[in-house]
């Protein structure tokens, strides 16, 4: 029998967009159901008969069945059916295909080198290379640092997102803090959602710093309407978005670029990478909001390099810092930007 996992309900801060619900088919790699059409659902529209009598799965799995072919009306008239739209009539009978998805094949552990930093019973901190995406999603079901913690970690298969409580993009590196205990994940969230989680930046950006050192960017972001892939500063009394808070001080600069360090006071996608394309200092290697400029790093040329907070469980105070990776060190090199000490 084919079963879904319930979506998790602790919210996520995050860098980078990721969906938060995805179904998961695990069991026998090709499960045959039929249903019958009860008196209730007669006149329904077929995806949503399909989500009540599959209570396990979503209306938009219902809706891939449909688009696969892999639902059939065998009573009364032999058929296909593919148009989620179809009204469905009572007593009518449908026999469903249910195979595996990448999305059912996404939660499964992976030996995945990790380097932890830091382990007790009730958190992990772990240093997360750049090109490692965080959590499956479109693009990339596996491979993940979801799938290498639960190799690590069979327990993990009982939290939700197998304990990630935020999120860096796949070309940030830097540290992470992963729960080990649904207690120790409970009380992070809330942690990060009260801002009591510290994190800092250490980014390289495009042309010469101008005007004082330290900045404060306080600049609402939401999606840009004229590219979905992107975020944006926007303006909250014409378009959805949040509130989000950055402060940025020059620690270097020449004519071509500059070293900044960014302190973020809330999480949001995106967050470092808009604000500084906003006031005008892209980062260097952003094709996304730099476009496809590049001063010697394939990615972008951010780096999560200290992280302090209170232990969730015990109080203790904890503080964590990563060197910068080999490809930043090179880049500020090659720009004759000084490194941080």
């Amino acid at each position: 029998m084919l079963s879904a996992q319930p979506p998790s309900t602790a919210p996520l801060q995050e860098d980078v967009l990721l969906d938060e619900h995805v179904d998961l088919i695990d069991g026998p790699e090709v499960e045959t159901r039929e249903l019958v059409i009860p008196s209730d659902l007669h006149g329904e529209r077929l995806d949503r008969a399909l989500a009540v009598l599959l209570p396990e799965f979503s209306r938009s799995f219902s809706q891939q069945l449909l688009s696969e072919g892999c639902v059939s009306c065998v009573v009364p008239t032999p058929r296909v059916m593919t148009k989620a739209s179809a009204k469905v009539r009572m007593g009518e009978r449908y026999q469903l295909i249910l195979k595996p998805t990448p999305q059912s094949q996404a939660f499964k552990p992976e030996d995945i080198p990790l380097d932890v930093i830091y382990e007790d019973e009730d958190l992990r901190v772990l240093f997360k290379p750049a090109g490692l995406v965080v959590h499956p999603a479109p693009g990339n079901w596996s491979g993940t640092l979801l799938n290498g913690l639960l190799a690590l970690d069979p327990q993990a298969v009982m939290l939700p997102r197998a304990g990630i409580v935020h999120r860096l993009d796949k070309d940030t590196s830097g540290l992470m803090i992963v729960a080990r205990t649904r207690r120790a994940m409970d009380a992070l969230v809330a942690m990060i959602a009260e801002r009591e989680v510290h994190r800092e930046y250490l980014a390289v950006a495009y042309r010469k710093w101008s005007g004082t050192p330290v900045r404060d960017i306080v600049a609402a972001i939401g999606r840009d309407y004229r590219n979905r892939l992107r975020m944006a500063v926007v303006d909250l009394e014409r378009l959805p978005g949040k509130e989000a808070h950055t402060t940025f001080e020059c620690l270097s600069s020449q004519e071509e670029a500059c070293l900044v360090q960014c302190t973020l006071h809330t999480g949001r996608t995106h967050q470092i990478r808009v604000h500084m394309a906003h006031f005008g200092h892209p980062l260097v290697g952003d094709s996304l909001y730099a476009g496809p400029m590049t001063l010697g790093i394939d990615r972008q040329a951010l780096h999560a390099f200290r992280l302090s907070f209170d232990h969730p469980i015990t109080g203790e105070s904890l503080k964590f810092e990563a060197p910068l990776p080999d490809d930043m060190v090179n880049l500020l090199a090659g720009l004759g930007l000084k490194r941080p000490e």
